[in-house]
This record gives structure tokens, C-alpha cells and sequence, in this order.
């Protein structure tokens, strides 16, 4: 449940003047089998090192700069400063766009959920928007930046939850040109072959229920995990240690959030908001990286 989870992200949903503080939680996990790399000699973790491709010796951070190619063995060079400048804002809202009808979404458009949970006593205006949503069959296409990225989403009521759905950009998402379908229409099919199909359909019908399905190749390997480790069968393996990130900063909107439910003006709305941005300056620390483990597929 979200608010049994770790927060990821705290902001405030935004549309009009309305700010609802909220906590994003993480609503999905990848449960797919994790093979990492280890060398047999010594158990050690494997990893990757920066290989000059052609001349195969290993060089330093300093002497790397990043490219884009724009043809067949052409690069762009792109600068440090240069990135910086295009790099999306962190505003710390998810900031509604507009509203639309929640059978208006293809499902290709979804790729990642989140659990959205109200904080700073943000409950009845949340539940609010929530109870909104459902009642008018609609949901909120909305712009938010995380990590650094900036995504587009959809907040969809789901029970007692908001869920924030990032979703793949228009230019993302494959159009059916390139593919060879049937013409759309029932002039291929006879009336005997479709009610057949429709019959078999409602034969197989049924409720919807997580539990029935499972991974189960990630089910037979864990089995077999679980046989080694009783059997003693086991490696020990000495991670390097890590640096803990340091935490963001986060502006307190509760403020923001009195003043817009008693429908203050909107220049007054600002005033405020500059105020707290005042108080929490973010703090700038480069973050350092540290080599992924390799894996194997």
C-alpha cells in the first residue's frame, strides 16, 4: 500500500488554484529473475569500465564528452553547460493540463504507475479530486518532472487511490503504417464464424484476478534458489560500498493550499509561492556515479 512505502517524490497536484500536497509511491515492482555478473575465481561483483571501442584501453571520466549522432558515424558534440540549459525544470507539481475522458487513452500510451498519496493534511482535497474523477468518468493529463526527466501522465482515480501513470510521448508510440492488417469491418467474416467467436469469448469469460497468473519461470528458478540455499549451496559476495544520495528539499504547500480552497486571487497566490521558494533554496551536489553491475540476460 502507498502509505506503507517509501516516499519517492513529494510535490502537490496543480489545476487552477488548487494545490493538493502530495507523495508519490511506487506501485509496481519488476519481479523478473536478476542474474548478476560475478568472477568464479573470487565471488567479486563484475562491472563495466569505460573501453575506447577502437584502441580497447580503458580512459579516464575527464577525457569522455557526449555525442548524439545525427548520421552514420556523425556526432554532435554536446557540452556540459549546454545540457544544463535545456534540462526541464523541477518545479515539484504535477501540473494538470487538461481533463479528458478516461476511454480516450489507448492503453499503448501507459508505461509506469505510481500510488499518489496526500501529505501536510491535504485528505479532503485530494478525496476531492479523487471523488470528482470517478463521478465524472474523466481523467487528468498532467506534466511532471522526476529525476530530472520531464514526463507526461495521466492521474486516474483506482478505489481509495489517485494513480499517476506515466505515459509515452505522442512521437514514442509507433504508428500502423509500416503493418499489414486486415481492413477494418466484417466484410471477410462470415455472421456463422463471428457468433462462434463471440460464443467461445463469453465461454471463456470471467473476473479479473492478479492472483491467477504468475510468473513462472521467475517461480521455478526461485525454487531451485531456495533447494541451493537448504543445501548449503551458497557464495558469499562483498558489495563495494555505495554513498548515500543526498535528500532534496521539499517546499511546504499547505499554505498555498488554504488560500486557493477559500478562492484566493491569483496574484496573491504567487506572492507565497516565491516566499517558501525563498526559505528552501534548492541545494546544488553532483551526484556521483557509480558503475552498474553488468548482468546477463
Amino acid at each position: 500500500m502507498a502509505t506503507g512505502s517509501r516516499t519517492l517524490w513529494k510535490g502537490a497536484i496543480t489545476f487552477g488554484l488548487v494545490h493538493i500536497p502530495v507523495g508519490l509511491h511506487t506501485a509496481a515492482t519488476e519481479q523478473g529473475v536478476d542474474f548478476d555478473w560475478l568472477d568464479k575465481r573470487s565471488m567479486d561483483p563484475v562491472g563495466y569500465k569505460r573501453i575506447n571501442k577502437k584502441t580497447g584501453k580503458e580512459i579516464t571520466k575527464e577525457n569522455i564528452v557526449k555525442g548524439v549522432q545525427y548520421d552514420d558515424g556523425k556526432y554532435v558534440i554536446i557540452s556540459p553547460d549546454e545540457i544544463e540549459a535545456v534540462f526541464p525544470k523541477t518545479t515539484q507539481t504535477i501540473e494538470i493540463e487538461r481533463f479528458i475522458d478516461a476511454a480516450e487513452l489507448p492503453f499503448i500510451f501507459l508505461e509506469r504507475p505510481y500510488y499518489v498519496a496526500p501529505i501536510n493534511k491535504a485528505d479532503k482535497v485530494y478525496a476531492l479530486l479523487r471523488e470528482a474523477l470517478a463521478d465524472t468518468g474523466k481523467i487528468a493529463l498532467a506534466k511532471v518532472v522526476i529525476a530530472t526527466k520531464q514526463h507526461l501522465a495521466v492521474l486516474v482515480p483506482s478505489g481509495a487511490a489517485l494513480v499517476l501513470n506515466l505515459l509515452r510521448w505522442g512521437d514514442e508510440v509507433k504508428t500502423l503504417d509500416s503493418l499489414d492488417l486486415p481492413a477494418a469491418g466484417r466484410k471477410s467474416i462470415s455472421a456463422a464464424e463471428l457468433k462462434m467467436a463471440k460464443q467461445l469469448i463469453s465461454e471463456m469469460s470471467g473476473k479479473w484476478d492478479p492472483e491467477d497468473f504468475k510468473d513462472e519461470f521467475r517461480h521455478q528458478v526461485m525454487k531451485l534458489v531456495d533447494k541451493k540455499v537448504k543445501a548449503g549451496k551458497t557464495e558469499t559476495v562483498i558489495q563495494p560500498e555505495e554513498e548515500a544520495p543526498e535528500s532534496a528539499n521539499v517546499i511546504d504547500l499547505t499554505a498555498l493550499l488554504q488560500r486557493s480552497l477559500k478562492g484566493g486571487a491569483k496574484s496573491d497566490s504567487k506572492a507565497p509561492a516565491k516566499a517558501a521558494a525563498k526559505k528552501a533554496p534548492a541545494k546544488k551536489a553532483a551526484a556521483k556515479k557509480t558503475a552498474p553491475q553488468k548482468k546477463a540476460a
